[in-house]
């Protein structure tokens, strides 16, 4: 006769048919444990997010256009979230280096992503009769026109991750002419005028962290008097002026995503660069945030909601 007593016994540890080897489940390709049981994280998780690539850097004299600022892109508050692994790889995106005098085009941001979020670099600035650069949001065009400012929302997203920089002026605009802004998140460049260059366009305030702060303001162009053309809010540098003032265009803020200021008319200038980018993560209370390097932050909002901030490229690792 059969001893029942080892069947229980068999059952009970975990040998064949046992209930115990069939609590792990598959999910998305991954195996994954229910929440409580001390596991790894379900996948995908789904956070909300800032993304932010770097700005464009402004062009060099004479009278140059300001760089855009780096694409814009949000899920805070309301919109569609993202799915991540539990070790996500996040760039965060350089701004464009500054340019020296001689030097008319500037630089180009670098796009910043996370998972399928991709926001592209700030277009350049640039001077005489040129085109500033697509990009997040297009850079600001020379003093000689006509001529468009550079396009942005470029590649195009919804909603879009940016606006175009300022046109240049029409014929009859001259040496005498500022150049334009770059496009800012929440606006578009400015054109120049007789008396200067064009301002930025504004960028936009987001509260994803728990306070509202604006980013990604585009550059100012550069101009060939006393004044300097502003750089749009949330970082964006002011456009550089004539030999009579500092001629070289302003850097955007670090971290901000905003473009740098065009240089003015003359010698001794240059274009000034972007601002870096930034991406920012936003999960429930029942994870837990790490990251790396550790340049970059953690932190818990006061309704529990944890919070990863990237200064620099590095990982998310998120645990129960």
């Amino acid at each position: 006769m059969r001893d029942h007593k080892i069947d229980t016994l068999q059952n009970n540890v975990g040998g064949k048919g046992s209930k115990k080897n069939q609590s792990k489940r598959k999910s998305f390709g991954y195996q994954v444990l229910g929440f409580g049981s001390g596991g790894s994280v379900p996948l995908p998780f789904d956070v909300d997010y800032l993304v932010i690539a770097g700005g464009g850097g402004g062009g060099g004299s004479p009278n140059s256009g300001g760089g855009g600022a780096g694409g814009y892109r949000t899920s805070f508050p309301g919109g569609t979230k993202v799915g991540i692994l539990a070790e996500q790889p996040i760039t965060v995106g350089a701004g464009g280096a500054a340019i020296i005098p001689t030097t008319s085009q500037g630089n180009s941001g670098a796009a910043s992503d996370l998972s399928s979020i991709i926001s592209a670099g700030g277009g350049y600035g640039i001077g005489g009769g040129g085109v500033g650069g697509a990009g997040g949001s297009g850079g600001g065009s020379g003093y000689s026109g006509p001529v468009a400012g550079g396009a942005g929302n470029t590649p195009p997203v919804s909603p879009p991750q940016g606006n175009d920089g300022g046109s240049a002026p029409g014929a009859g605009g001259g040496p005498a002419y500022g150049a334009s802004g770059g496009g800012g998140a929440g606006a578009a460049g400015q054109g120049g005028t007789p008396s200067g260059g064009g301002g930025g366009g504004n960028g936009l305030a987001n509260s994803i962290t728990g306070s509202s702060v604006t980013r990604a303001g585009g550059g100012g162009g550069g101009g060939d008097n006393g004044t300097h053309a502003a750089g749009g809010s949330g970082g964006g540098g002011a456009g550089g002026t004539n030999s009579g003032s500092p001629s070289q265009g302003i850097a955007g803020t670090v971290n901000t995503g905003s473009g740098g200021g065009g240089g003015g008319v003359n010698g001794g200038g240059g274009g000034g660069a972007g601002g870096s980018g930034l991406v920012v993560v936003r999960g429930p209370s029942a994870y837990s945030f790490s990251v790396s390097p550790g340049t970059n932050s953690t932190s818990t909002h006061p309704g529990g909601d944890k919070i990863a901030t990237f200064t620099v490229s590095g990982i998310l690792t998120t645990s129960e």
